[in-house]
């Protein structure tokens, strides 16, 4: 049996194509958890109402905690031995399970592939997927491509994962970019990763009033994740500091590039972030990995930080 964890917030609008996507699904033997964290609106009785219809539909009502919460309390309550994520915004194909499952025999972790949509998108998924296009990677180059920012990211959607993985871990509740913060956690568990190069099997909304493209006091918490990835690969995987390294490198930018020019609150953290752009620009410049974005913003950053910052902060 899979479960299928759902965090469910404020979304009814959407919350019924992705729960009916799930229901559809080709593979049968599901525990679906529906997880209404604190919902305001009609999302909860959604949420019961499918309970009510399909004895494979589980939900949990519970104050408002957050996503991390949310799968928290998802993780407590599945009884499945295999494990995926969904956020109740997106949806997936009808083959989603069944293409991850096929391939869970040959890993602890299967990686899908996803198509990033926006509002009003639908998209006509392929008839069928062709389940043979799967690359066996081991544990330490799957972590480098999450973290080179290569064909894999670190987000717990779009993946299948041995319950098993989750006994003593849990997303960090309180904090946002809780993927990227397990991300190490979880993938040191295992030696293999299956990573599927078909058509898309998840689909990801691109909501109107996402905060992608604005700056929060929240958006900094990817700095202290990835400053502590960076201690714990120091000690205990050095081999894999490069790509930890590339992706700090790639957060600092991005913090400079949100961050309004002469707003004094944002002080702290640009000067973080520059120091960490100062001592290790010349390390990631040289590495073949780096993306050639990060690169360019690099070789900028050698004409000062109000250059740096006058380039791109450009919107």
């Amino acid at each position: 049996m899979v479960t299928v964890i759902i965090p469910v917030y404020n979304v009814q609008q959407y919350l019924a194509r992705c729960v009916d996507s799930v229901l559809e699904q080709s593979h049968h033997d599901l525990e679906i958890i529906l997880v209404d964290d604190g919902s305001t609106d009609a999302s909860g009785t959604l949420c019961d109402q499918y309970a009510a219809r399909d004895h494979r539909v589980k939900v949990v009502h519970k104050s408002n905690g957050g996503l991390s919460s949310a799968r928290n309390a998802g993780l407590d309550a599945m009884t499945g031995s295999t494990v995926t994520f969904i956020d109740s915004d997106d949806y997936v194909h009808p083959a989603y399970i069944a293409t991850l499952m096929r391939h869970h025999n040959l890993a602890p972790i299967v990686i899908g592939t996803w198509q990033e949509l926006n509002e009003g998108d639908t998209p006509a998924p392929a008839a069928t997927i062709d389940g043979d296009d799967a690359q066996l990677l081991s544990r330490d180059e799957a972590l480098s491509r999450i973290y080179y920012q290569q064909d894999i990211n670190h987000s717990a959607c779009c993946k299948l994962f041995d319950a098993s993985l989750f006994s003593t871990l849990r997303f960090p509740e309180g904090m946002i970019y809780e993927d990227l913060a397990i991300s190490y956690d979880l993938f040191k568990q295992v030696d293999t990763v299956v990573s599927l190069h078909t058509q898309p099997i998840y689909y990801y909304m691109h909501r109107q009033g996402s905060i992608i493209n604005t700056m929060t006091l929240e958006r900094t918490h990817v700095l202290d994740h990835l400053e502590e990835i960076e201690q714990e690969v120091t000690t205990q995987a050095p081999h894999l500091l490069p790509a930890v390294r590339s992706r700090h490198m790639s957060a600092c930018f991005n913090m400079l590039r949100l961050m309004p020019l002469n707003d004094p609150q944002w002080l702290p953290t640009r000067n973080r972030c520059w120091e960490y752009v100062k001592n290790m620009r010349f390390l990631c410049i040289k590495d073949p990995k780096v993306r050639l974005k990060n690169k360019i913003a690099i070789l900028l950053s050698f004409f000062g930080l109000n250059f740096l910052l006058a380039i791109i902060n450009r919107r």
